[in-house]
């Protein structure tokens, strides 16, 4: 290959057009899907690497795997090296101590040949709505161990030379509840990936075979360069915090996640020394996730627009001790870290960063996805199912905007399931779903509000699991803003009695009952006192606060004899504000 010079523009067009053919895998997983966690919410991922693993560019869909797939491409070509893949393969892997992930996370990676040479790998991950293991959704937050958790695939090949295997195929249909879906979202990645081949054939028939090459070399040593540049503005110095998981769902014991990270001229290790050991139940983390982690944070608040690809986090070491928390050993169960230890130990970094550059940093976010599972047999199809969603929460507060509210955060980036889509799908009704009213902390730039969906069971003795966090201690303010309000979750029974549920939790629960999860809210940044009397006004206007709370919270007495409501005209209350 002969060596070509790439000056900035075309380094721009080359970066632009491998950034397109990912988004485009991902166009065409999310609508060629058939389970709503991908349709619908979109909970999937796509990118295109080197020949040697190295990730080139990758879709903006959700962090937690865009963290994860700079090193699992790299993990397959262990199993599978590169003289082995023929045109046409594709494999299957799940494993999270290969993968990094959890189990429901499959990822397909595929080689890409142009004439008789291979010259890059297509991979993408989806979230499959079961696989298998103790509970519909296999996120149990009573596994104990990575068997009890679903159906390993350490790597297989899906497809041999273009044919697809249909042993391999039907042995994985007869190990999950939901056979048609998985089935059907395996067929939706393959055309994920076909649409790689295509669209890298195509450049490559373009500009050349050593252009596209020398351009994927100097596009990830243009992100090392400026994450360099980026880390070298940061004073050097070792920064700390803490933070803890309220349980493993075995038991309620705080386990803590400590983080030291260090600064030196161009280079960061982030040191998770000090951490708990690891859990019984299935919070683990593996080492993958922890370096997902890392790379967001890190990525978040020093350069955002750097492209990610291998090259980011060249500058970035991780010391993650091993048996701990953050990198547990085999055969430790870890489902449930991708749901709540991701966010805290991205919690953790952002705590540390916030010592040193408080104008890029974030208070907490409802710091949970807030995993949530129902599954059983539907009598009216003659079939099980399994709904599998993550609910958003507020935002924390930044240095000149309050947090959204309501939204996926920080690891996650989902969207949600529409009502109308749960209904028609599923044996369930939703009540209600709304914003939770005054849950966003107080500061001079408030935290966003979490949310809260009601939903009944038409079935009977469905399974239901919750993976949550923060029922006990808010997510955190900064610079004298206070925390958010707490997540809640309770089962109402078709008699109407009312039990609070833990935060880690798998019932089962008869028909008519109803499950109100209510998520947290995000914390505040800035002292209450310090925030615009007209913007207090503003929240108690849209309801996202009360008047006692303007008044306790901020400050701020609004005239109560002042207001006028006049909805003809402004659809709102008016009123005059006394600081």
């Amino acid at each position: 290959m002969s060596i070509q010079k790439i000056d900035g523009v075309t380094l721009e067009v080359m970066k632009n057009a491998f950034h397109t053919i990912a988004e485009e895998m991902g166009i065409t997983l999310i609508r060629t899907a058939i389970s709503t966690n991908i349709k619908d919410r979109m909970d999937c991922s796509t990118a295109i690497y080197t020949k040697e693993g190295e990730l080139v560019a990758q879709a903006e869909h959700v962090p937690l795997h865009l963290g994860l797939m700079p090193s699992v491409v790299k993990e397959v070509l262990k199993i599978f090296p590169t003289y082995e893949l023929k045109r046409g393969d594709a494999i299957l892997i799940n494993d999270p101590y290969i993968s990094g992930s959890h189990l429901p996370d499959i990822f397909m990676i595929s080689p890409i040949f142009y004439e008789d040479e291979l010259v890059a790998l297509a991979a993408n991950i989806a979230h499959h709505v079961d696989v298998g293991g103790l509970v519909p959704g296999s996120m149990s937050v009573k596994a104990t161990e990575i068997f009890q958790e679903g159906l390993r695939l350490p790597g297989v090949r899906i497809v041999r030379e273009g044919i697809i295997d249909n042993e391999v195929l039907r042995l994985i249909e007869k190990n999950v509840r939901t056979g048609r879906e998985v089935v059907g979202d395996i067929y939706a990645q393959l055309a994920a990936n076909n649409v790689a081949e295509k669209r890298m054939i195509d450049l490559i028939d373009r500009y050349s075979l050593d252009h596209v090459f020398a351009s994927m070399k100097e596009i990830m040593d243009y992100s090392a360069r400026r994450m360099k540049a980026a880390i070298s503005k940061v004073p050097n110095g070792s920064y700390k915090f803490e933070d803890v998981i309220e349980g493993d769902g075995i038991t309620d014991d705080l386990i803590n996640v400590k983080v030291n990270v260090h600064i030196s001229d161009e280079e960061i290790e982030v040191d998770f020394t000090g951490s708990s050991k690891q859990a019984k139940g299935p919070v683990n983390s593996t080492h993958g996730v922890t370096n997902a982690c890392v790379y967001y944070a890190l990525k978040s608040v020093l350069d955002s627009e750097v492209p990610p690809n291998s090259g980011t986090y060249r500058s970035i070491k991780i010391v993650a001790p091993k048996g701990t928390i953050v990198n547990p050993n085999f055969p430790a169960a870890v489902s449930n870290a991708n749901v709540n230890t991701s966010q805290r130990i991205t919690d953790t970094i952002f705590g540390a960063i916030a010592q040193i550059l408080p104008e890029e940093s974030m208070s907490a976010c409802a710091g949970t996805m807030n995993g949530f599972a129902i599954g059983g047999f539907n009598s009216e199809e003659d079939e099980y199912f399994s709904y599998v969603e993550t609910y958003g929460g507020g935002q924390g507060g930044l240095i000149d905007l309050d947090g959204m509210d309501g939204v996926h955060t920080n690891m996650t980036n989902t969207l949600n399931t529409p009502v109308e889509v749960i209904e028609q799908t599923y044996p369930l009704l939703v009540n209600r779903y709304s914003l939770v009213d005054g849950s966003g902390g107080p500061g001079k730039h408030r935290g966003g509000l979490g949310l809260m969906r009601d939903i009944k069971l038409l079935g009977d003795d469905f399974t239901v699991t919750l993976m949550s966090d923060r029922q006990k201690l808010s997510p955190w303010g900064l610079f004298g803003g206070d925390g958010g309000q707490n997540s809640a979750c309770t089962l109402v029974t078709p008699e109407g009695e009312r039990e609070e549920l833990s935060s880690k939790v798998t019932i089962t629960a008869p028909r008519g009952s109803s499950i109100i999860l209510s998520t947290s809210g995000g914390g505040g940044y800035g002292s209450s006192y310090e925030r615009d009397p007209e913007a207090v006004l503003q929240d108690v206007i849209l309801g996202n606060i009360t008047l006692e709370q303007a008044k306790d919270q901020y400050g701020v007495v609004i005239d109560a004899e002042d207001r006028a409501v006049n909805q003809t005209e402004t659809d709102c209350i008016r009123g005059s504000v006394e600081a």
